[in-house]
């Protein structure tokens, strides 16, 4: 080992006399798992389901893939305001759509009160 390499090394937290990996905090389990080959602890027959780790799929996908048709001079448009604003331009017809449909509904409600 070189000087340079001296000052820079340090013990791994896992390397400690008698440090069990489960004991370690979370950050240090993370430098275990960047620095480590970790495939061997993982055990192919027993795969885990999300239920195991406390985890679950929505019911229902947060979001829908829609296909639409626009005037090419509105998606233009749209992507011009999107690069001048830095926003992608899916993100920027997400917006406003909402603010369309957030829009429409509180005008609904007037006309009814």
């Amino acid at each position: 080992m070189k000087e340079n390499d001296k000052k820079t090394h340090r013990t791994l937290p896992w390397k400690k006399k008698g440090a069990a990996l489960t004991s370690l905090r979370a950050s240090e389990r993370m430098d275990v798992y960047d620095l480590e080959d970790v495939t061997a602890r993982v055990d192919a027959s027993k795969p885990l389901r999300f239920e195991d780790i406390g985890l679950s799929l929505p019911d229902e996908p947060p979001t829908q893939v829609v296909s639409i048709r626009l005037p090419t001079h509105l998606l233009n448009r749209i992507r011009a305001l999107g690069s001048q604003s830095d926003v992608p331009y899916q993100a920027l017809i997400k917006l406003y759509l909402t603010e369309a449909v957030n829009r429409a509904g509180r005008v609904k409600k007037k006309k009814t009160a």
